[in-house]
């Protein structure tokens, strides 16, 4: 992370321009972490199949395209969001209709997601995308896409997907499992950046991880034991951060670093107990 500006300045006695936001890359950088995680914990569970390369190049491509979109909607120089948009879209748009061929049910599954994000929208047109509500939703989008994962590899071509019945336990117990971690980082995140001077925060993020890391012994008793156990490593590794990170003097960049590797200990979890 850049020094601030103001600091550059009187350290240097040049005054700084402000960087300019990239329109390609959407600045809340921790999403793409959030985004890979299902994937990752769907392909676990999954046979491979090229339609997974797909649906991740779709999958990772529809965030920065929307933030484009929400752009040329909402900013005052909205035209800097024109050509990110269509690029982005361009990369999306095969992948997608590949996938719509091939599985013609995830046009269903595209219109739940189209409805999620019009809450998204909702909060981008008020400049308040970082509001806990929000977060909640993005988090469901990315925990459905374990399912969704699971589905694509396992699915035929017909316009009915696989009902509830037909998706493995462990598919869902992988969804529980990425919407807990995904929650536990949003709360652990906002405790130590944004809302670091509001208690509140630090007690839900520290109740919260323990109660994620019960969640877990309880899940891993529905995956089935002894492979269920692994489920216990990685939400231990939350619950020892929430209560050992430092609340002060602690850059972003090693924030981010600390819940990457918390979720890769997710993912390596959800590989062992599914050997």
């Amino acid at each position: 992370m850049t020094r601030d500006n103001t600091d550059t300045s009187e350290r240097t006695g040049r005054s700084v321009r402000p960087r300019r936001k990239s329109s390609y890359f959407p600045p809340q950088h921790g999403a793409w972490a959030f985004l890979t995680l299902p994937l990752a914990l769907g392909a676990t569970v999954s046979t491979w199949d090229p339609l997974l390369a797909l649906l991740a190049i779709a999958w990772i491509a529809a965030y920065p395209m929307s933030y484009a979109a929400f752009g040329l909607m909402r900013a005052k120089r909205s035209q800097r969001f024109r050509a990110p948009f269509f690029t982005w879209a361009a990369i999306a748009l095969i992948p997608a209709v590949l996938l719509v061929i091939a599985r013609p049910w995830l046009l269903w599954v595209g219109l739940a997601y189209a409805l999620l994000l019009t809450v998204n929208l909702h909060y981008a047109r008020h400049n308040d995308e970082r509001a806990l509500v929000n977060d909640g939703v993005f988090i469901l989008e990315c925990a459905g896409m374990v399912a969704v994962t699971w589905a694509v590899a396992a699915g035929t071509r017909t316009w009915t997907p696989p009902g509830i019945t037909a998706v493995p336990v462990h598919v869902w117990i992988l969804v529980i499992v990425c919407a807990l971690v995904l929650l536990s980082s949003t709360l652990h995140v906002k405790s130590l950046i944004r809302e670091r001077h509001n208690r509140r925060y630090a007690i839900a993020s520290r109740a919260f991880a323990i109660a994620s890391l019960l969640a877990s012994i309880a899940l891993g008793a529905w995956w089935g034991w002894p492979n269920g156990a692994w489920f216990t490593m990685p939400f231990t590794a939350l619950a020892v951060r929430a209560f050992l990170v430092p609340r002060r003097q602690l850059r972003p960049g090693a924030i981010g670093v600390i819940e990457l590797v918390c979720f890769l200990l997710v993912v390596a979890a959800a590989a062992l107990a599914s050997t």
